[in-house]
């Protein structure tokens, strides 16, 4: 009796894995094939985090009440991750928090997040970038609307930290030390007619 099961037919037959008739080499083949793919569409994509710039920045900025207490001038920023402005500026303001790590602090606030929503009405945020700019003191100082150039960065930190006037840039405003609340007058609103 001859058995009728042929000689190979471990050869034609599916392995565990679901491959027919491939070898050890044409899997190993495979595998890295796979491997630089994954690693093509990583790097097409951008990383493992796109957007980093600004996020990176908000992350390793310090909290609002501690820059302000510490002794430094700060520069806060309000931004969004939808914000074209705000993206741009973003490598510029990561240089001037790197140029000037320990003369001045840079915080980020991102309007979106409602953690901030205290801090955004109590600098009367109306549209973004929007930069508030304190003194050592915590005192604020200035305000700038608007995107920012690296120069126009530069000017700004630079009178900070040099406790210097701000630049005259349009956008850029000097907060007054004027209080509501110091007078005995009382005060009309924007939109009150007498």
């Amino acid at each position: 009796m001859s058995d009728s099961t042929p000689q190979n037919a471990s050869a034609t037959t599916p392995d565990a894995a679901g491959n027919a008739g491939l070898g050890r080499r044409e899997r190993v083949l495979l595998a890295i094939l796979a491997a630089l793919l994954a690693v093509a569409l990583l790097l097409l994509r951008g990383g493992l985090q796109p957007a980093a710039p600004l996020e990176k920045l908000a992350r390793q900025s310090l909290d609002l009440p501690v820059a302000l207490a510490d002794g430094r001038p700060t520069l806060v920023e309000f931004y969004a991750d939808w914000c074209e402005a705000c993206r741009a500026m973003a490598p510029a303001m990561e240089t001037i928090e790197q140029q000037h790590r320990g003369d001045l602090d840079v915080v980020l606030l991102n309007v979106d997040n409602p953690r901030w929503q205290p801090e955004i009405d109590r600098y009367e945020v109306n549209g973004i970038p929007q930069l508030e700019l304190f003194n050592a003191d915590g005192v604020a100082i200035g305000r700038s609307l608007g995107a920012r150039s690296r120069a126009e960065l530069e000017a700004l930190s630079g009178a900070l930290i040099a406790q210097l006037p701000l630049p005259n840039l349009p956008g850029v405003g000097e907060r007054s030390s004027f209080s509501a609340g110091g007078g005995n007058a009382a005060m009309a609103g924007p939109r009150s007619h007498g």
